[in-house]
């Protein structure tokens, strides 16, 4: 019966991951399921073959103070274009990607179900961004909360002064891992690694094969959790009857 049961846990497992590797997270702007978006608008555009975004999310996520969150990137004066672009990018990959499953949680918060977490960002993709970005200024590390929204939209809390870039974050390492609440990790990972999350790409999405890479890792993990277990639960049973 064990030996049954453990089966059918691990058959459930995969079918679980299988489900991961083309999803759309229960957040605000998302759609339900992945699909073809044919007129994705400039910079989102890579994900029109299969994506968790529509037509009108893309076009406003390329707008200063869009409807999608009312954010204002120039808090701290205007932000640079080089810089901005990463930012557009960062947007398209949140709300386009159909291949976060792998890092997908559930977030406590008013405007979303689900968020990602520790996703592993390609070293060229966060040091280009830090690179674009670093004669810029801001006033926070951490991008998702502790705005001053009493406007409408957000500006730095008084308690705090625009600073430039790189004396907030002084390495690519700590902007991308503490801007957006811990929702990328810092690697130092290549993109012809095929371990690494690309913010941005051109031709087909090579995250695909990122994502099967965590699926597959994370049933190994789950295959042996399962098996020592399975083997434990053996041996105990083994001593109860001795």
């Amino acid at each position: 019966m064990w030996v049954v049961l453990t089966f059918l846990f691990a058959l459930s497992g995969g079918a679980l991951s299988l489900d991961k590797l083309n999803m759309c997270m229960d957040a605000k702007h998302h759609k339900e399921e992945p699909g073809p978006e044919g007129k994705l608008y400039l910079q989102c555009a890579p994900w029109r073959d299969n994506a968790c975004c529509k037509a009108n999310t893309t076009e406003e996520a390329h707008n200063d103070n869009s409807y999608l969150y009312n954010f204002n990137w120039n808090h701290c004066g205007a932000m640079s274009p080089q810089c901005k672009k990463h930012f557009i990018q960062d947007t398209c990959f949140y709300e386009c990607s159909p291949h976060l499953g792998p890092w997908i949680q559930l977030a406590v918060e008013s405007w979303r179900k689900e968020r990602i977490l520790d996703v592993p960002l390609c070293k060229e993709d966060c040091e280009s961004w830090w690179e674009d970005c670093k004669n810029d200024y801001t006033c926070k590390t951490n991008w998702h909360k502790g705005w001053d929204w009493s406007s409408g939209v957000n500006q730095c809390p008084a308690d705090t002064k625009c600073q430039k870039w790189t004396e907030v974050f002084p390495t690519p390492k700590s902007m991308c891992e503490q801007i957006w609440s811990k929702s990328y990790l810092y690697t130092t990972l290549s993109k012809d690694s095929g371990r690494c999350m690309q913010l941005w790409f051109t031709g087909p999405n090579p995250n695909k094969k990122v994502a099967e890479y965590y699926l597959k890792n994370a049933q190994q993990r789950q295959s042996f959790a399962l098996t020592t277990t399975l083997l434990l639960a053996v041996t105990f049973s083994s001593v109860m009857m001795n």
